[in-house]
């Protein structure tokens, strides 16, 4: 887990690697990439449980990424908006999913076919919680995966999401409980 501290020096950092993007420096851009392209990648797969499409996700978000960069007012901002583009570009591939799951695209049944397979494979520790997790509706594990994974503020999880600090709460606290609740029914 990263402390006040830590967190702090790599805002900054961000922050500064933000500017240099923005003033066209493509090292900087590099670097920014290199920082941040895992846990776009996490935070992506968190929500759809598929790694091959996590990675498509994790692209089409840096194209995103880099053609607003110049618009981003706040440096400071970056991270809340780096996770609100890769949500909406979750959101994005989940729909064409579904599209492409209604016309009987050969290319979703193999997505499915693998999502099948990786639930067989060995799992760690936390399959539990992971399992759990993928039974909540995407409003409920976007903003647990937010504030447990991503460690992002209520108040940068609003700002990603864009709603009020008290709609975060409330998603917190009812995705916490039905967590719980799945949690409960899970272990008996």
């Amino acid at each position: 887990m990263i402390n006040r501290v830590d967190r702090s020096v790599e805002q900054i950092v961000d922050e500064i690697l933000v500017m240099d993007c923005q003033s066209g420096r493509v090292k900087a851009l590099e670097i920014l990439v290199s920082r941040w392209q895992k846990r776009l990648w996490r935070y992506a797969f968190r929500l759809i449980g598929d790694s091959e499409a996590a990675w498509d996700i994790t692209q089409e978000s840096w194209l995103g990424i880099i053609r607003g960069i110049s618009r981003l007012n706040d440096p400071a901002r970056f991270r809340p908006w780096a996770y609100k583009i890769v949500t909406n570009k979750t959101h994005d591939w989940i729909r064409k999913s579904i599209t492409m799951k209604q016309t009987g695209s050969d290319r979703f049944d193999k997505l499915r076919a693998k999502e099948v397979q990786d639930h067989r494979q060995p799992q760690n520790n936390d399959t539990g919680v992971r399992e759990l997790l993928e039974k909540l509706d995407m409003r409920k594990k976007v903003v647990l995966s937010l504030y447990y994974f991503e460690q992002l503020t209520v108040p940068e999880i609003g700002a990603a999401l864009k709603i009020p600090d008290g709609t975060v709460k409330s998603r917190l606290h009812n995705a916490r409980n039905e967590l719980k609740r799945l949690w409960q029914k899970h272990c008996e």
